[in-house]
């Protein structure tokens, strides 16, 4: 193994373990960071690529770890189908290799998350207006999916409005992120762009994602949740504004 090689496998197993921290922390945002560090030192589709088996790993953990799966798959189902469709749809622009395009995308998004988040602006979806918005918010969050990698905008905001409880929010969000998961390595894989000889490198990845989020845990008890995701969120802010003016300085 040369020295690069061996220096782009130290940084990947470095993101996942950082993204792994945030997780433990605040219980979210593994796939977020993985896609804001490595875009920047691979291309968005390698860097989803990389993305799929700790993401799916970490999320079907948080979806079984709760106590009203079959309730929430009723309620959600109509924004779930439409993440599956809003990805396949969006995959071709991940999958192009147009990297000027794809990095500036995923910068948009990073920064549309992390600006959100600093608003905390809460809302509130009357019920009878799920069925309807469930499935536009899921559909753009497919889009976003299947476009830049990263699938919290804008479902996240939106099961927060729910008025769920706790432990089901946390369910509601690991439901979210497997599908679109699933649905990610399947419009990729559509596209030619993601093959199953792919998992190797991405199980591998699974080990510091895992200890990330066992150290992120232990710094939940030491340091206050919401001053590490105030910061989190500013630095992640200002990586997604330099991804998505990046290819504009470039010329």
């Amino acid at each position: 193994m040369t020295a690069s090689s061996m220096s782009i496998v130290l940084s990947v197993a470095a993101t996942f373990f950082v993204a792994g921290v945030v997780k433990g922390v605040t219980g979210m945002g593994l796939p977020t960071v993985a896609m804001g560090v490595l875009g920047a030192l691979v291309s968005p589709l390698t860097a989803a690529g990389l993305l799929i088996v700790p993401a799916f790993v970490t999320n079907v953990w948080q979806l079984f770890a709760g106590p009203s799966l079959w309730p929430l798959l009723g309620r959600l189902w109509p924004m779930m189908a439409a993440v599956v469709a809003g990805t396949f749809a969006g995959a071709p622009l991940l999958a192009s290799g147009n990297v000027r395009l794809t990095t500036s995308a995923l910068g948009a998004a990073l920064v549309a998350y992390a600006g959100y988040s600093l608003a905390a602006r809460p809302l509130s979806v009357p019920a009878r207006h799920e069925p309807w918005l469930g499935a536009v918010v899921g559909g753009a969050t497919g889009m976003v999916t299947g476009g830049t990698g990263v699938f919290v905008i804008p479902a996240v905001p939106y099961l927060q409005a729910l008025g769920l409880e706790k432990d089901d929010l946390v369910q509601a969000l690991g439901l979210s992120f497997t599908i679109s998961t699933i649905a990610l390595a399947a419009g990729l894989a559509s596209r030619g762009a993601w093959r199953f000889d792919s998992l190797g490198p991405s199980s591998l990845a699974i080990v510091p994602a895992l200890i990330g989020m066992w150290a992120g845990q232990i710094i939940r008890e030491k340091v206050s949740p919401p001053t590490f995701r105030r910061w989190f969120l500013i630095g992640l802010l200002l990586l997604g504004a330099e991804m998505a003016l990046r290819p504009l300085i470039a010329g």
